[in-house]
């Protein structure tokens, strides 16, 4: 199996250097570093790390949230947040980014090593649910032009439903094109000859 690769930010060099050291000895690759939350955006897009690992409060334009919402937009890595403050709004606001799993320093290895597998196991749990949801939608949307289409055939021809449906169905089979693309050709045609 490969090494889960980890891109560390935080803005005290010698953090960094700490978790790097540990990230290592616990088997883990690391990926880049960065000091402040806009390299970190940079530095995920350009090593697409497995994982990020990120303090909270950094300096510059941008926090640690700012950039784990970014980076959860464009669905690069998942975030471990690291963070001295326990303030129930800086939960709330890591919460609406998408940050996956949340880590209050100090910590040990005992607890970073669960931290990082459950998130990483939490994301890719995440990331299968979207592309199913994303699959059923695909599927309710063909079905819905297939539906429509299906009309169309049998207000044209007088064919009964069943008839309209394999009309559907032997066109997309010889034209070996998705059943999708063959109601939608339907649905423009109809409206241009209307």
């Amino acid at each position: 199996m490969t090494p889960t690769r980890i891109a560390v930010v935080d803005d005290d060099s010698l953090i960094r250097l700490d978790l790097c050291d540990l990230l290592g000895r616990l088997g883990y690759i690391v990926a880049g570093e960065a000091g402040d939350a806009q390299s970190a955006v940079h530095l995920a897009r350009s090593v697409r790390p497995d994982l990020v690992i990120m303090d909270i409060r950094m300096a510059g334009e941008m926090d640690g949230i700012d950039a784990a919402a970014a980076l959860a937009a464009e669905a690069i890595a998942p975030v471990l947040l690291l963070t001295a403050f326990s303030d129930i709004a800086l939960v709330q606001r890591a919460v609406e980014a998408g940050v996956v799993a949340y880590l209050l320093k100090p910590f040990s290895a005992d607890e970073l090593q669960p931290a990082i597998e459950v998130t990483l196991a939490r994301y890719q749990a995440y990331r299968t649910l979207a592309q199913e949801t994303a699959d059923l939608r695909d599927q309710l949307s063909t079905r819905k032009l297939v539906e429509k289409a299906k009309g169309v055939l049998m207000a044209q021809y007088q064919l009964n439903e069943a008839e309209a449906f394999r009309r559907i169905q032997k066109a997309s089979m010889n034209t070996r094109k998705p059943m999708k693309e063959i109601a939608e050709a339907i649905l423009v045609s109809e409206q241009i000859s209307a």
